[in-house]
């Protein structure tokens, strides 16, 4: 029996339980005010960069105002722009993410389990991240064309990195002892994979993820830039040789929407697929 110096309270007990009840933990004053800090921030800059290109009478085509960059989201020719280029990029970027997470999760599981196999690929897995995407899309286009293909394989290497470093480190974390000790307890290689290994790699996975499908926007970019006919990335570079700098800022807003998009629906499934790791 162990002795607690502290005994509850009254006020932590009822009827009928063994154990004092837990107190619900309020949000202080001080978590609320740091919520809006970014707000504030955000709206401070723009405010800022509203009166500096007021007071020095700056044209748009140079340094657009936030309230020119409105008037581009208004303009009838810059909507229907966005709306038929943004599924184009939207379809590259969920099929390379989709890839990336395959192809990360089978690298890092390999390495996890074969010590050659880590040996053999980690070196030219860091050394990947070294080549400039341009060039690789650029030999992409001129192997497979302007299509789906090549925008896909630039994704996948430009984001699976951070998938298959995430997932190789969490299963590193495994205990070591404990699939030997499900296997004295009768536990089968899938039972083992099921109850200790995917479990330890989910979270890493999810680490991995939410960094892949930020890169996987601008991958699509970085593709559509070097050879595409539709897309973010040829709206943005015909708006930036014809000096339409609000438009080009338009389309930049889009894709940072897009990532925080992305962002926030792989947080949701990280939310509802990993209870244990969600912060307290």
């Amino acid at each position: 029996m162990t002795f607690n110096p502290h005994p509850p309270s009254h006020a932590d007990w009822s009827p009928g339980s063994a154990e004092p009840r837990a107190q619900p933990a309020s949000p202080s004053k001080g978590v609320r005010a740091t919520r809006l800090l970014a707000p504030l921030i955000v709206l401070t800059l723009l405010g800022l960069w509203q009166g500096v290109t007021s007071a020095l009478h700056l044209q748009a085509w140079l340094l657009p105002s936030p309230g020119d960059i409105i008037a581009a989201f208004r303009d009838p020719d810059t909507q229907a722009q966005l709306t038929s280029n943004v599924w184009p990029t939207v379809e590259e970027a969920l099929a390379g993410f989709v890839c990336c997470c395959v192809v990360g999760v089978a690298l890092a599981w390999a390495m996890a389990a074969s010590r050659i196999v880590r040996d053999a690929l980690y070196p030219l897995l860091i050394a990947s991240q070294a080549i400039p995407i341009i060039a690789i899309a650029a030999v992409l286009v001129v192997v497979f064309g302007f299509g789906l293909t090549p925008k896909v394989i630039v994704v996948v290497l430009y984001s699976f990195f951070a998938v298959t470093v995430n997932v190789y480190d969490a299963l590193q974390k495994l205990d070591p002892e404990l699939p030997g000790l499900l296997r004295t307890l009768g536990a089968s290689r899938w039972d083992i994979t099921r109850t200790a290994r995917i479990p330890a790699a989910l979270p890493g996975f999810f680490t991995g993820a939410k960094l892949a499908v930020t890169y996987s926007v601008a991958a699509a970019v970085f593709a559509e830039v070097v050879g595409a006919t539709g897309g973010l990335g040829p709206m943005l570079i015909t708006a930036a040789n014809g000096l339409k700098e609000p438009q080009v800022f338009a389309v930049m807003i889009v894709l940072a929407l897009l990532s925080v998009a992305g962002f926030a629906v792989v947080a949701l499934l990280e939310w509802l697929l990993v209870p244990w790791a969600r912060r307290k």
